[in-house]
């Protein structure tokens, strides 16, 4: 049996929950309050974060990590693209995520000083880019998707100016994994 130690306000435990979706995977929640970590999550994570997966007695923390492994376990449908050069590119586009949206979104998130410039440049820089986003959807959306989504509803941020982000947000929300993700941040934002 897979278990998922999960926080619903978490995007990285969203990106574990989508691709459990898309892979139809069955599996048991074990939700975490982010704000009093239970000491016994530290002996599944040292860091103490989640997303966890547990998996019989294998157990995997990061989410990125979790995506790859998902993938490779649970080929079918497959979430990357066939060829070596354009999953190459989708692995490139998730291991930049930090630069390309991750520290942006914190810093936002945070008040800090030019965050909202800082947070546009690279939302300009990814709708120039696409960021792996040409292919077929699959983990580099996944990656994504979950900031964005938390950015434009729960941080009130204007995605207007980035119509190719918001044509692949409007996209994403047909697929019943992301449509459930929209739902988790609409309670949370109530």
């Amino acid at each position: 049996m897979v278990t998922l130690y999960d926080a619903d306000r978490c995007p990285y435990c969203a990106r574990a929950r989508i691709v459990l979706a898309e892979k139809d995977v069955e599996y048991e929640t074990v939700t975490i309050d982010l704000s009093d970590r239970p000491d016994w999550l530290y002996e599944k994570n040292p860091l103490g974060k989640v997303p966890v997966l547990e998996e019989d007695s294998f157990v995997l923390p990061e989410s990125d990590v979790i995506m790859q492994y998902l993938e490779e376990r649970y080929p079918e449908p497959a979430l990357l693209p066939a060829d070596p050069a354009a999953r190459a590119l989708v692995r490139l586009s998730i291991f930049r995520f930090d630069t390309n949206l991750g520290d942006a979104y914190y810093a936002f998130r945070r008040g800090a000083e030019r965050a909202e410039e800082w947070l546009a440049h690279c939302l300009a820089t990814m709708e120039r880019s696409s960021l792996g986003w040409s292919f077929d959807y699959g983990l580099a959306d996944i990656a994504y998707a979950p900031w964005l989504i938390r950015l434009r509803d729960m941080l009130g941020f204007d995605l207007s100016p980035y119509p190719a982000l918001e044509e692949r947000l409007a996209e994403l929300a047909e697929r019943p994994a992301v449509a459930a993700e929209l739902d988790v941040v609409a309670a949370l934002s109530r």
